[in-house]
């Protein structure tokens, strides 16, 4: 079967953006078409300023909600990133294989630390070679096929480049992954910025449906969604991105496409409301359910124990032959005394 590997950063709350964007074809499609590994990339969570315990809390509840959202441990693997030592283990040898050019080229980089120096902050390393660390949680795996975005096209392409040199270099080891960017997916963008994506924290959140919020907060944020300043209710970015996102959003929610959708309404107001009352449906068993596992933090603990254990099992195999590959002396076995 073909193996895919999906990531989720916890730097934020899940958004409904997350959740029309990836989550929802994950659970749909993935988890039955592929060998699915869904991870909670906390690692990267550290590349700049963080308080550890928000980012233990956000670790879990990002785990919490993809199980709630319906993915299936009998179906595929959840798991945290950190708890399976090979993704670091085969980042330093990926370092070693790519070059300091390339990794500042990369433009979530050039974008990040141009950011972090106009706030007065220092510049992490790890923010420079954490695109090693996203190659090697993909390839420790063996991945055929990575979900993406436009946005992380180029982290996919560089993983591929890392992938071809080091077999070019030292025999065949990886699998050279190509990156699949789904059709189907939603590209929900902000309600109060509706040129920018549904991010998971951006500014005070008033443009951002959070997967938690309850359905007052949710209904308060589409219906105080950026509009345009005409009143014809119609489906074009260029023009009315606002009313665009909202039938979108609707769209995706209950099916129809943007523009059927749009000939039905006559008022913008009518137009927040069946959008709100949509996205309270849809998000309502992610809700209920995310609260039965919080209820019931041992099973989810179990899960990523699991999880972990599966994934440390596919992995180590391939990082082990990496390390011998380059010429890394092999660990002496342990000899039982009599």
């Amino acid at each position: 079967m073909t193996r895919s590997f999906s990531g989720v950063k916890p730097t934020g709350h899940l958004t409904l953006g997350n959740y029309l964007g990836a989550m929802r074809r994950w659970v749909e499609s993935d988890q039955h078409r592929t060998d699915g590994l869904f991870c909670v990339v906390d690692l990267h969570a550290l590349t700049v300023a963080h308080d550890p315990a928000r980012v233990r809390r956000l670790s879990r509840q990002t785990a919490t909600l993809l199980l709630a959202a319906g993915l299936d441990p009998e179906l595929c693997t959840v798991f945290v990133q950190s708890h399976v030592d090979e993704h670091t283990r085969l980042s330093y040898l990926l370092e070693c294989t790519a070059s300091d050019g390339e990794l500042r080229r990369m433009i979530q980089y050039k974008e990040k630390s141009a950011l972090a120096l106009r706030s007065g902050e220092s510049v992490r390393l790890s923010l420079l070679t954490y695109p090693v660390l996203m190659a090697a949680d993909i390839l420790v795996y063996g991945t055929d096929e990575v979900p993406v975005g436009d946005d992380q096209a180029q982290h996919v392409e560089l993983t591929r480049d890392l992938a071809v040199r080091f077999n070019q270099r030292y025999g065949h080891t990886f699998t050279v992954p190509k990156a699949v960017h789904p059709g189907v997916a939603a590209r929900v963008m902000d309600l109060q910025d509706p040129t920018s994506k549904m991010g998971k924290s951006h500014g005070s959140g008033a443009g951002i449906v959070y997967l938690l919020d309850d359905p007052d907060q949710v209904r308060r944020k589409v219906v105080r969604a950026v509009t345009d300043s005409g009143t014809e209710v119609v489906h074009d970015r260029e023009t009315s991105p606002g009313v665009a996102n909202l039938l979108e959003i609707l769209s995706a929610c209950s099916g129809g496409t943007p523009e059927e959708l749009a000939g039905a309404y006559e008022s913008y107001g009518a137009l927040k409301r069946d959008t709100a009352d949509a996205v309270v449906e849809l998000l309502r068993p992610v809700r209920e359910r995310h609260a039965e596992l919080a209820a019931d933090p041992g099973y989810v603990d179990e899960v990523l124990r699991m999880g972990a254990e599966r994934a440390g099992g596919l992995a180590r195999p391939r990082v082990d032959a990496a390390y011998a590959a380059v010429g890394l002396l092999p660990r002496p076995s342990v000899v039982g005394s009599k």
